[in-house]
C-alpha cells in the first residue's frame, strides 16, 4: 500500500433504491428494467459491494451518502459536486428526475463539513448546470479540470469552476449522446496518460486534447471499449478499477505499468454508469495545495 492509496477518500451511497424507472440518456430502458426490476436490484448490490471491497482493500476510506427511496441515480455519486483542495462545487442537474437529489447531496456534503472531511461546501449560480465531476475530471498531472458541456453541463460553468478552485477547466464538447458525461469516455491517469475515445468529442474538443496532451500520452480507445465504459475507471496510484475492457486497452495498460481490476457493474451499465460514476474522489489536491501541505509537514519535522 502506498501513501497515495492511503489517503484515498471516496463518497459513495448503497444502491438500495437503484432502478431504471426512467430514461434521460440513451443506456436507459425503463420497460426492460420493470421487467427485470428484482433481478437488476440484486446484481446491483452484489456488483456495488464488489467495487466497494475493491477500493478498501486498496486502502481507500469510504464515506456514504444514505439512499433516498425513489432516488435511484443517488448511486452515481461522481455527479454530486466537484471536490478539490477540500471544497466542494455542488452540482446542479439538467434534468427533473435528478434535481431531487440536489437537496440530499447538500445535507450529505454539509455533514461531511461539520466531521471535518472537507473544509468548504460552495454553490453554482443559480443559472448554472454542472452535474459534479462526471462533467469535470480533474487531470493531476496537469493540475487541471477536463470539462465537458454541451450535453447535461454548461460551457459557462467553466468559469465558476475556475473561480472557485483557481486552476485551468479545458471546455470539451461532446458529441455522441451515448457519452453524455465526460467520464464516460475520459480518464486522467495519475502518471500523465489521457485515456479517451475520440468519438465522444466533436472536432475542437478532440484538438484542445491534442494541444495539452502529448501523443505519447494519449490513450485512444475503441468504440467497443468505449461503450464497455471502460474509461469509466477509478484509478488508485498504479491500479485501474473498471467494469470491463479488451484485451488491447488492457494490455496497452499493463505495458505502461498499470494493475487492471476488472470488476463487473452491468447493473449499472443499464443506466450509463460504471466505476468512477459510481464514486466521487474527495481528497485530491492541487499543485499549490500539495506544495502548502508538504511544507507543513516539513515544517513539522
Amino acid at each position: 500500500m502506498t501513501s497515495l492509496q492511503a489517503q484515498a477518500l471516496f463518497l459513495m451511497c448503497r444502491p438500495a433504491h437503484f432502478a431504471v424507472t426512467y430514461a434521460i440518456n440513451p443506456w436507459m430502458d425503463p420497460e426492460t428494467g420493470a421487467r427485470h426490476d428484482h433481478a437488476l436490484g440484486a446484481a446491483s448490490w452484489q456488483q456495488w459491494a464488489a467495487l466497494h471491497q475493491i477500493l478498501c482493500d486498496l486502502g481507500a476510506t469510504i464515506e456514504l451518502v444514505p439512499p433516498v427511496p425513489g432516488l435511484p441515480d443517488l448511486v452515481f455519486t461522481a455527479n454530486s459536486a466537484v471536490v478539490l483542495d477540500g471544497t466542494a462545487l455542488l452540482a446542479r442537474f439538467r434534468h427533473p428526475e435528478r434535481r431531487r437529489e440536489e437537496p440530499y447531496f447538500e445535507a450529505a456534503f454539509r455533514a461531511l463539513h461539520a466531521h471535518g472531511k472537507i473544509d468548504a461546501v460552495r454553490t453554482l449560480p443559480q443559472t448554472l448546470v454542472l452535474e459534479g465531476a462526471g462533467d469535470c475530471v480533474w487531470d493531476d498531472a496537469r493540475n487541471l479540470f477536463w470539462m465537458g458541456y454541451g450535453r447535461r453541463s454548461d460551457a459557462a460553468a467553466r468559469a465558476a469552476v475556475e473561480d472557485t478552485f483557481g486552476v485551468e477547466a479545458v471546455p470539451l464538447e461532446l458529441a455522441d449522446a451515448r457519452f453524455y458525461h465526460l467520464d464516460t469516455a475520459l480518464c486522467a491517469m495519475p502518471r500523465g496518460e489521457l485515456v479517451y475515445f475520440p468519438g465522444a468529442f466533436t472536432a475542437d474538443a478532440r484538438a484542445a486534447i491534442l494541444e495539452r496532451v502529448d501523443a505519447p500520452d494519449r490513450i485512444e480507445i475503441t468504440v467497443e471499449d468505449a461503450c464497455l465504459l471502460s474509461a469509466n475507471a477509478v484509478v488508485l496510484d498504479d491500479t485501474a478499477v473498471l467494469s470491463g475492457c479488451s484485451g488491447h486497452f488492457r494490455t496497452e495498460l499493463e505495458q505502461r505499468g498499470y494493475c487492471v481490476r476488472e470488476t463487473p457493474l452491468g447493473a449499472f451499465l443499464r443506466s450509463g454508469g460504471a466505476a468512477f460514476c459510481l464514486t466521487l474522489r474527495l481528497d485530491s489536491r492541487s499543485r499549490a495545495r500539495a506544495a502548502a501541505f508538504d511544507r507543513l509537514a516539513g515544517a513539522a519535522e
